[in-house]
C-alpha cells in the first residue's frame, strides 16, 4: 500500500559498494531525483526529516500522490517533476529539484503551494486544512541580492513579524550556496544531502553517505536506477528536453534583444528623417524668401 508505515530500509543490494568512476545520471537530474525518492520511501523519510528538522521516528507513514512508472517516457502532462507526498496523513509536501533558472520560481512555487493548500472537500471546516510545504532544491540563487543556503518563507505580519499561520510554508534550498549553511542546517544534515545530490563520482557519493543509513539507502536506489537502461533513457531525454528549452529561451531572448536594437535603430532613423524633412522645409522656405527678394529688386531669380 502507498501509505504503509515507513519503518525499514529498502531491500539491501550491496553491489553499489563496488561502483567506481563517474555517475551516469546524478540526482540533480530532476527525473532521477523523482525516481529515487519515489521508489525509496526510507530515503525520502530521511530527506524530509532533515529538511523539516524532525526526528525520523516522527514520520510514521508517507503516501506519494503522483507516482510515475520508472523508465516510461514522460508525457506532456508530466511537465512537473515534483514529488507530492502526504506525511502522517496530516501534512502535504511537494519536493522538487530545479537546476535551471526560468525567472519565475517564486511565482511557480507559490502557485503549486496554493493548489495543495486549497484541498478541502465541499463542506469541510477550514480549521481542518492541512499544513503544506513546498520544498525546492534550486541550482541557482533565487534572489541575487539575498543569497541564502536554506530559507523558510511564511505568512507574517510586516510590522512585527508575527506569524499568521504555520500551515503555509515555502522552503528554498540553494545548491550553490553551501558555504552559507547555518549551524542548524549542518546539525540537521541538510548540507550533506546537498553534497550527495551534487556528487559526480560513486566514490564521492559513498563518502558523503558514510554513516547515514538514509543517505546510503538513497545511494543504493540511485545505483539501481543507473543500472536500469529505461530509467537512464528517460533521464537523458529529460536533460535533452531541458537543454532544448534553454536553447529556445536563449534564442528568443537574443531575437528579442535584436528586435529591440532594430526598433531603436528604426526610431533613430525616423528621427533623422524627420530632422532632414524639417531642414528641407526650412531650406525651401529660405529659397522662397530669397527668390521673392530678388524679384522685388527686379532680378529674375530663374535666370
Amino acid at each position: 500500500m502507498e501509505n504503509e508505515p515507513v519503518t525499514t530500509q529498502a531491500p539491501l543490494d550491496e553491489a553499489y559498494l563496488n561502483a567506481t568512476g563517474p555517475i551516469t545520471i546524478g540526482m540533480t537530474n530532476d527525473y532521477m531525483f523523482r525516481i529515487v525518492f519515489q521508489e525509496n520511501k526510507y530515503a525520502l523519510k530521511g530527506l524530509i526529516s532533515s529538511v523539516l528538522h524532525l526526528s525520523p521516528n516522527n514520520i510514521k507513514c508517507l503516501e506519494i500522490k503522483n507516482t510515475v512508472k520508472p523508465g516510461v517516457s514522460i508525457s506532456d502532462k508530466e511537465y512537473r517533476m515534483d514529488i507530492l507526498v502526504t506525511m502522517n496523513n496530516d501534512k502535504t509536501l511537494s519536493l522538487e529539484m530545479q537546476l535551471r533558472n526560468q525567472g519565475n520560481w517564486q511565482y511557480r512555487s507559490l502557485s503549486y503551494l496554493c493548489r495543495e493548500f486549497d484541498s478541502l472537500d465541499h463542506g469541510d471546516d477550514y480549521e481542518n486544512v492541512q499544513p503544506v510545504y513546498q520544498i525546492g532544491f534550486l541550482g541557482f540563487t533565487l534572489f541575487e541580492d539575498h543569497p541564502e543556503f536554506c530559507s523558510l518563507y511564511q505568512m507574517r505580519n510586516k510590522k512585527d513579524n508575527h506569524l499568521y499561520t504555520d500551515r503555509f510554508n515555502l522552503i528554498v534550498i540553494e545548491l550553490n550556496q553551501e558555504e552559507l549553511a547555518s549551524d542548524e542546517d549542518i546539525r540537521y544534515g541538510i548540507d550533506r544531502w546537498v553534497k550527495l545530490f551534487k556528487s559526480r563520482t560513486w566514490e564521492e557519493l559513498k563518502m558523503v553517505a558514510q554513516g547515514n543509513e538514509y543517505m546510503a539507502s538513497a545511494v543504493r536506489s540511485m545505483y539501481l536506477s543507473n543500472e536500469d537502461r529505461n530509467v537512464i533513457k528517460v533521464a537523458r531525454e529529460r536533460e535533452e528536453f531541458l537543454r532544448s528549452q534553454a536553447y529556445k529561451e536563449r534564442k528568443i531572448a537574443s531575437l528579442t534583444a535584436e528586435n529591440a536594437s532594430l526598433s531603436d535603430e528604426i526610431a533613430s532613423l525616423s528621427d533623422e528623417i524627420a530632422s532632414l524633412s524639417d531642414e528641407n522645409a526650412s531650406l525651401s522656405d529660405e529659397i522662397t524668401r530669397l527668390r521673392k527678394l530678388l524679384n522685388d529688386k527686379g532680378i529674375d531669380a530663374d535666370n
